[in-house]
Order: structure tokens, then sequence, then C-alpha cells
């Protein structure tokens, strides 16, 4: 978890799909942080693994792609999406 800068940052739910499932271990858990950005480091930090696959994976914030700088709301739900293969 992270803590933001001013304030509690938002907890939110952070479903993973795929390879990023395996990396963390966990279909899902809850996460501290502001941003895309910090959620990213907070990946990281408990869960080592994620730093190989969240590099190629793309993040839904609320079903809407989220960038680096979307700031997160309390109880949102964030989906991290590798790459799919297939057709």
């Amino acid at each position: 978890m992270t803590a933001a800068t001013s304030g509690a940052a938002a907890e939110v739910t952070v479903r993973f799909f795929a390879a990023a499932e395996e990396a963390a271990g966990m279909d899902s858990g809850r996460f501290a942080a502001d941003d895309i950005a910090a959620l990213r480091v907070a990946l990281t930090s408990s869960h080592p693994p994620l730093a190989a696959v969240l590099p190629r994976c793309a993040f839904l914030v609320d079903g809407v792609r989220a960038g680096e700088d979307t700031r997160l709301a309390e109880a949102a739900t964030v989906d991290v999406l590798p790459p799919f293969a297939g057709g």
C-alpha cells in the first residue's frame, strides 16, 4: 500500500488477469494509491514479480483506459490487463 502526500490515498480494488494474475499470485486485492503511477509502485512493492509484467499491461479504471496520471477515486475498480494473444 502507498500513502498519499496530502491526506489518505484512495483505496481501490485491483483485478489481475492472465499473466498479471500469475505474477501477483492473486486474482484481486485492495491497494491504496493516488494515481496509476503510484499504483504501479504499490503493486511492484507488494508483488515483485509484477515488475516484469506491468510495463506491457493496460490499466482500466471502472472500465475506461487509464494513463499514468489518471487519478484514482475511493472504491474504484482497476483492471490490470496484459496483452492477449489469439484472434
